[in-house]
């Protein structure tokens, strides 16, 4: 196995992992009631904040190098999975999982689209269109 990705920001990582984990099938699939029943917690399931075990569940999940070719798009969507797999009740109306920083597009060549949840960052926007990305909000 390669060594993993290492992400500057846990947002970006999460989006990542939403295209290999829920779309492409590609990581073993995270399931907050199967987990948090494997490892004795409870959580609130209408909380809009996140759930500090799943979070750290991914934030703590290697992706291996070898993925970083599959990514060719992000789509980050308030109704993505991974989404509501750590914040159960977040409705997408605050920034929970903006990304701030996009040093880590350079992990994956083949990114061409992202499309992005809301923050008004108009640089990033640009900086992701310079490298050649098709980049705009949701």
């Amino acid at each position: 196995m390669s060594q993993p990705i290492p992400f500057a920001d846990t947002n970006f990582k999460l989006a990542v992992v939403q295209e290999l984990m829920y779309n492409q099938n590609l990581l073993p699939r995270f399931d907050l009631r199967e987990y948090a029943a494997a490892q004795g917690f409870t959580y609130d399931e209408r909380s809009f904040g996140a759930v500090p075990e799943a979070l750290a569940y991914f934030e703590a999940l290697e992706v291996p190098a070898e993925l970083a070719g599959e990514i060719t798009e992000i789509y980050m969507d308030g109704g993505n999975e991974i989404y509501l797999e750590i914040a159960p009740g977040w409705d997408g109306e605050d920034g929970l999982f903006d990304v701030d920083e996009f040093a880590d597009v350079r992990h994956f060549p083949n990114l061409k689209s992202m499309t992005l949840l809301y923050t008004g960052n108009q640089e990033a926007l640009e900086a992701l269109r310079a490298r050649g990305i098709e980049a705009d909000w949701l």
